[in-house]
């Protein structure tokens, strides 16, 4: 059964105030909304009504209404309709561009998790390939040299190598030429047991260098397959009374800890290759235990073609949807600015 005009409204009203109070609502509260003038037993036959389709719930006698997943999915879903809602406070933290990906993470999950008062976790950026902008090598001292390697999306890697010969600026400068060379584009996949050939014949005599080298290559781009997450707020958990009974903030505390369960929610149920857009999971949706009083909003970023990455908010399922949605949407437009306005 579908709801019509006078239901929305109740329902609607319900749920608003419970997200202000936390406390079961009943009909003479509504009854005192402006737009809804209708008396508290009319108002009663609606709830029941409302009650009985799974939208809310009583959860003790005599008391009022609360929503329950079905409710808030239909009040989520009405929001998602509803026009953007500015967030100054992002726009301004983030059009300063930064030259690390990951401290634009760290400011990113840090300036979320101030603006709504929720939880934010925020996932490094990933790619299908991690195509290589640059290596730069430098000596260290005579069998140590420092490789940088500058990834797609500007994200900075770098290891000390070891080697067995001995160093000097001549052969550091060599490596550097032929490795920016050949392998400058691609992804570790994309390098060919014939390309490898062929910058060990240019190498010459420092052919052996050259294979230290892309050794150390391949460890630390295969590194990179590893979702890292940034979180920021987490003690905001416990302002919300229902998200701190019976051992429920602790469960969560460890799971922002442990990342471990976030690291599988991001990788499976909020696949970017899935959504694109935002996306909004409450309570079971989750498939997280210690998050089945949570509702979880997440969006997709992306940097650059193939470079995304997650960001999501946490919070109790009466959060403020709107203000959560209309931050993430200024967001996604803050990162257009700063990642895509010289393309």
């Amino acid at each position: 059964m579908e709801l019509d005009e006078r239901k929305t409204r109740i329902l609607q009203a319900i749920i608003k105030n419970y997200l202000d109070t936390g406390e079961p609502v009943g009909s003479r509260t509504i009854s005192k909304y402006g737009d809804i003038n209708l008396s508290s037993a009319t108002i009663r036959n609606e709830m029941a009504d409302l009650e009985e389709m799974g939208y809310i719930i009583q959860p003790h006698t005599s008391s009022g209404r609360i929503p329950t997943d079905k409710g808030y999915r239909f009040y989520v879903d009405s929001v998602l309709a509803a026009k953007d809602r500015e967030v100054e406070v992002i726009r301004e933290e983030f059009l300063e561009k930064t030259d690390r990906i990951e401290a634009v993470l760290e400011k990113m999950a840090k300036v979320l998790a101030t603006t709504t008062n929720y939880t934010s976790l925020v996932t490094a950026n990933k790619r299908g390939k991690n195509s290589i902008k640059f290596i730069q090598l430098s000596e260290v001292d005579t069998h140590q040299m420092l490789m940088v390697v500058v990834l797609e999306g500007n994200r900075v890697k770098n290891e000390i190598i070891d080697t067995v010969m001995e160093l000097d600026k001549e052969s550091v400068l060599k490596c550097n030429l032929i490795l920016n060379t050949y392998i400058q584009g691609l992804s570790l996949d994309e390098i060919s047991l014939s390309i490898v050939n062929n910058m060990k014949n240019q190498a010459g005599e420092l052919d052996e260098l050259i294979a230290v080298i892309l050794d150390s290559l391949s460890r630390l781009l295969s590194q990179e397959e590893e979702t890292r997450i940034y979180t920021s707020g987490t003690t905001n958990i416990l302002k919300y009374p229902e998200l701190n009974e019976n051992g429920r903030a602790s469960e969560l505390l460890y799971t922002f800890e442990e990342k471990q369960q976030l690291t599988n929610i991001i990788n499976d149920k909020f696949s970017p290759e899935d959504n694109r857009g935002i996306q909004v999971y409450i309570g079971s949706e989750t498939l997280v235990d210690s998050m089945k009083d949570c509702s979880v909003v997440t969006a997709t970023y992306e940097m650059e073609e193939g470079v995304y990455g997650k960001v999501g908010i946490v919070g109790p399922k009466r959060m403020d949807y709107e203000k959560v949605v209309g931050a993430l949407q200024n967001l996604m437009s803050s990162l257009d600015d700063i990642f895509k306005k010289d393309k």
